[in-house]
């Protein structure tokens, strides 16, 4: 390994690939950061709501629409989803003041119930989403694939009007509230399930719009969902607990860390990379980079 070590080289390839790796986690992260800030919620099954997200837009897209609407098609049935789960599931448990622990496991079974729903009705196969071919953009020795240029966009115009809506409107006020103190913004008056449908409505479109970006660049698979939440955590760890900016920042840090380690490791020990850097973090600062 130290001979590899002593011969790499730099190749900004291999960092814009993390950058586009680093902002569909970033969108996932921010989702994940998000339930847990506002709802106390450590939501392992949000790796397979991504996946959901994706294998809605690949049904809508293989159905002939356009790849664009298929992912709002992707996004309405996410949150559709997640609405399901949080008066059957999570609200109930709110009102029970269920431990974090059962929280934990309650959303384990979850993730279980989703991925095996989904290797159900569709197999286990790989499936890839109908898109032109449009060549690679050339700059200089540099070869840039377009999607994930489009990724790129796509996450930075999401980020953009997530900091304007938790910045700008009064919902965004109000989940800051209640992510700060619940007990003293429902005293407030801020209408605590109304910021809790709102986070999830905001986590689902984040969420499945994540999954729809990963098919761009990439094959949907039924576990890919699951493979992708350790990443998340480590990047919602790294940024600070419950930070949606600290999450931004993690996410591509670990994104742009695991790409650098394949020429050294190899594509198959992308997650050990992200699971040292979690580890580290939470060891020398377990707060993270930046306050929760």
């Amino acid at each position: 390994m130290w001979s590899l070590i002593s011969e790499y080289n730099f190749d900004p390839q291999l960092i814009f690939n993390g950058i586009a790796i680093g902002s569909i986690l970033a969108l996932a992260a921010i989702g994940l950061t998000l339930t847990y800030g506002i709802l106390n919620l450590s939501n392992f099954a949000h790796g397979d709501f991504m996946t959901l997200g994706a294998y809605l837009t690949w049904l809508a897209n293989d159905s002939g629409l356009n790849i664009w609407l298929a992912m709002v098609l992707g996004a309405i049935g996410t949150i559709v989803a997640m609405l399901i789960a949080e008066y059957l599931l999570w609200k109930p448990m709110r009102d029970r003041r269920a431990s974090d622990t059962t929280l934990i496991i309650i959303s384990i079974g979850l993730a279980l119930f989703i991925r095996n729903g989904i290797l159900l009705l569709y197999g286990g196969s790989n499936q890839l989403y109908l898109l032109p071919i449009i060549p690679a953009l050339e700059f200089g020795d540099l070869r840039i694939a377009y999607y994930r240029i489009v990724v790129v966009g796509l996450a930075i115009a999401a980020i953009v009007a997530l900091h304007l809506i938790l910045q700008n409107t009064k919902i965004g006020k109000a989940m800051r509230a209640v992510a700060d103190n619940i007990d003293l913004a429902r005293v407030s008056g801020i209408n605590v399930e109304r910021v809790v449908l709102w986070t999830w409505i905001i986590t689902g479109i984040l969420t499945a719009l994540a999954g729809g970006m990963y098919g761009l660049i990439a094959v949907i698979r039924p576990n890919m969902g699951w493979f992708l939440i350790l990443p998340m955590f480590a990047s919602v760890i790294l940024g600070g607990i419950g930070n949606p900016y600290g999450a931004i920042v993690g996410a591509f840090i670990i994104g742009i860390a695991q790409e650098l380690s394949v020429p050294i490791l190899g594509s198959e020990y992308k997650l050990a990379v992200a699971l040292a850097l979690m580890i580290i973090i939470l060891l020398v600062r377990p707060q993270g980079l930046f306050k929760g």
